[in-house]
């Protein structure tokens, strides 16, 4: 039996990425009414589509009455930021959410909000470290973020990464490289038991970017995808514009000293992030295909036009 499936109550093995500043409610509604399952991110929600937090998981529930999913990023940083994201997972619950996706931090506080409601949690991953702290705290899967995902990426092949973590005995979700049938199937057949996908969905008719970042998608290929520390101080994988060069993706001066220090690295990572989201938060209505550092995945490689949702998973499933 597949786990995931059990876990999220949905059709098929894909779980729509949630994506900073991409996952727009139309969006993450859209990829659920398909039998995939849609996951909200909150900041997205909030700060880059302006909706008050549950209004837009009700606004959310009109489009589409399928399980979705909510992405808690628990990182430490500030007790403000700790107990609006607290807030968060609280509505969330609330109003129905039972399948709950944490990323980068320890995520005991939200396996015990949510297993006391009958949910599930899955921890992001990139290496058995992270994994084995998540099945410490109690998650009941883990997202195995390897080297070809978009956006925060891991350093790992989708097999190292599985075979790292498979002793833990937990379903495993692949995080990177896949947008195509074969990708899904070849992830499945490793083991996986589903598939995250984030890239392909930013080429989509529902996903509220610019044209020109979709077609810069589109048009890339996977040995342009590179990564740079310079918009949130750990690897982020993005297209290289044809007007930067490499050595400009480096992190350098006060800031690069920074990220090399133990005291600092944390500092550093806000400092980056604040500036990147407010960038970002403009940056993906730009139509100039040149003027912004567009996050994507390898899975670029499999992307040759932008499509519908419905038509996205339909492709992913081998369905005509």
């Amino acid at each position: 039996m597949n786990q995931f499936l059990k876990h999220s109550g949905v059709e098929y093995p894909i779980i729509g990425g949630p994506m900073y500043p991409c996952s727009n409610p139309e969006l993450v509604a859209a990829q659920s009414a398909a039998g995939a399952l849609g996951i909200i991110q909150p900041l997205s929600l909030t700060y880059v589509h302006g909706h008050d937090f549950r209004e837009g998981l009700k606004y959310i529930r009109t489009l589409s009455d399928k399980p979705v999913g909510f992405n808690a990023l628990i990182e430490k940083s500030t007790r403000k930021y700790h107990e609006r994201m607290a807030n968060w997972v609280d509505i969330a619950l609330e109003e129905g959410v039972r399948f709950f996706i944490t990323s980068l931090g320890k995520p005991d506080w939200v396996v015990e909000r949510v297993h006391a409601c009958g949910g599930v949690v899955y921890h992001d991953v990139s290496e058995k470290k992270w994994a084995q702290i998540g099945v410490d705290c109690g998650v009941d899967g883990l997202i195995c973020v390897n080297r070809r995902a978009g956006g925060h990426c891991g350093e790992m092949t989708a097999q190292q990464l599985y075979d790292a973590c498979a002793g833990f005995d937990k379903p495993m979700v692949c995080a990177g490289g896949v947008s195509t049938h074969q990708d899904l199937q070849a992830m499945l057949d490793i083991g996986y038991q589903a598939c995250q996908l984030g890239t392909r969905f930013i080429a989509s008719q529902e996903c509220k970017v610019s044209d020109a970042y979709k077609q810069a998608i589109v048009d890339a290929h996977e040995d342009e995808v590179t990564t740079t520390y310079k918009m949130t101080g750990i690897p982020v994988s993005i297209i290289k514009p044809d007007f930067v060069e490499l050595e400009q993706l480096k992190v350098t001066g006060i800031i690069g000293w920074m990220l090399r220090s133990k005291r600092f690295k944390r500092l550093a990572r806000v400092l980056l992030s604040v500036k990147t989201m407010r960038n970002l938060k403009t940056a993906i209505h730009k139509k100039d295909k040149q003027s912004e550092f567009w996050m994507a995945g390898k899975s670029v490689a499999g992307v040759h036009q932008v499509l519908s949702v419905r038509e996205i998973v339909k492709q992913l499933m081998d369905e005509k």
